[in-house]
């Protein structure tokens, strides 16, 4: 969380911004077409999303993005964000994103810093780059992490749940640390490695009840973690290849009166990507191995958790033209590849089976209005229910939960049920 410190400084970079813009005295208009204010390049977004949830059952409930099972559907997605870079010598280059982002309960808005580092580069030759990000940098993982963040560089509205996960959004998007990265350029392809030692951020409540379940008195505490991933690219990106992986740590310090201990989360994914990209279409996969690990969180002899999850998806994008584009993707997702129709789960803690896996469908419209306006529009049909928040749906027994001390009521979610968004983004 900010204090009100970081919140003051905050406002002084956007009151900075603001008079920057207004200032037309010290830009003339070649600068307005590139957003370059004196070595000061600034860009932004902003958009609206609409979700609407059904289900064959009125007396289940499957909210994504905020009360969408309503009759209205739930308009409580948007975001807004302003970045800016600034290269005061040839090798370096200073960036930051302030973003204001609703997305239901697990994203309540307020302004955040997405990322802010320093990148300076050591090395740069005709063939060979090397550089160091101090900073909060993204994490190098999968293919579309690095760009989630901003609604035209994600090839739909919703990322595969499976593996992008936006319940826990914060955790898995950036990191507070130092990264290296460095690129080697030949006739047989191109190479980018990054390697990341980092303290992911903890301190929202969306990563708390994805870690632990429901939020409990203490504080979840970052620990030293390890990112990395290296691409292989080919033909100026018709092929594309990467292999990423993280070990994260998580520490917990309780409260007093805490049902909880002092315990320990570990979270090691390790992803495998690939891609083809032709003039008019696209093809991407992805790949996930998810390993977790509990100990010492739960007293009164509840045994420690340790199980592994899997996820893939496969996507192809047809663009018609420059202004039409259409999405198709399968993706699945599994709590526990041991368990991946929840059955064992189910009869151990009498909580649905349907809460640990998820099949999802999804069709998708892309109309570029303009080079900076655009809408979307798409339909999941989704069997099962693994990735929904626990904060939109708070009667829902997560499955991170390891046999909480006060269980919650059974899941009232339905297994089968549609999910329609549609976002209409501005950037400039």
């Amino acid at each position: 969380m900010l204090n009100r410190t970081s919140i003051f400084k905050i406002y002084l970079i956007l009151i900075g911004m603001s008079l920057t813009v207004l200032h037309s005295s010290w830009i003339n208009a070649s600068d307005i077409d590139k957003k370059v204010l004196n070595g000061l390049q600034i860009h932004g977004f902003l958009s609206q999303g609409w979700t609407k949830t059904t289900d064959g059952d009125k007396k289940e409930k499957n909210d994504f993005f905020g009360d969408s099972s309503g009759k209205e559907g739930s308009f409580a997605f948007r975001e807004l964000g302003v970045n800016a870079s600034h290269r005061p010598l040839t090798n370096l280059q200073l960036s930051m994103q302030l973003l204001s982002r609703q997305a239901g309960e697990d994203s309540k808005g307020g302004i955040r810093i997405d990322y802010g580092f320093l990148d300076y580069t050591v090395l740069t030759t005709e063939t060979k780059e090397f550089g160091v990000r101090l900073g909060r940098t993204k994490n190098p993982l999968l293919f579309y992490n690095d760009t989630r963040d901003v609604p035209f560089t994600r090839p739909s509205i919703i990322l595969p749940q499976s593996i992008y996960f936006d319940r826990v959004r914060n955790f898995g998007l950036a990191s507070d640390g130092v990264q290296l990265y460095g690129e080697s350029r030949s006739e047989w392809g191109d190479i980018t490695a990054q390697f990341s030692a980092v303290f992911p951020q903890v301190g929202d409540t969306s990563t708390e009840v994805g870690v632990l379940g429901r939020k409990y008195p203490g504080d979840l505490k970052t620990r030293l973690s390890y990112i990395g991933r290296i691409m292989y690219e080919r033909d100026g990106g018709r092929w594309r290849f990467a292999v990423s992986g993280a070990h994260f740590n998580i520490g917990y310090d309780p409260d007093l009166n805490d049902p909880l201990s002092t315990g320990s989360f570990r979270f090691s994914p390790l992803y495998f990507s690939a891609q083809y990209n032709a003039e008019r279409w696209s093809l991407t996969s992805e790949y996930a191995i998810r390993h977790i690990e509990r100990e010492n969180f739960f007293n009164r002899g509840v045994p420690d958790s340790n199980f592994t999850g899997e996820s893939f998806y496969v996507q192809g994008i047809y663009r018609f033209n420059p202004t039409w584009e259409a999405v198709l993707r399968y993706d699945v997702y599994y709590a526990d590849r041991k368990d991946r129709d929840g059955n064992e789960f189910q009869a151990a803690t009498g909580r649905p089976d349907h809460s640990r896996f998820a099949k999802d469908l999804t069709v998708g419209l892309r109309w570029n209005i303009t080079p900076s306006i655009m809408m979307r529009g798409e339909y999941h049909r989704v069997n099962g229910t693994g990735w929904l928040s626990t904060l939109d749906n708070p009667t829902f027994q997560s499955m991170t939960v390891v046999q909480p001390d006060n269980p919650q009521p059974l899941n009232p979610t339905d297994q089968h049920w549609n999910l329609f968004a549609v976002q209409v983004s501005y950037r400039f």
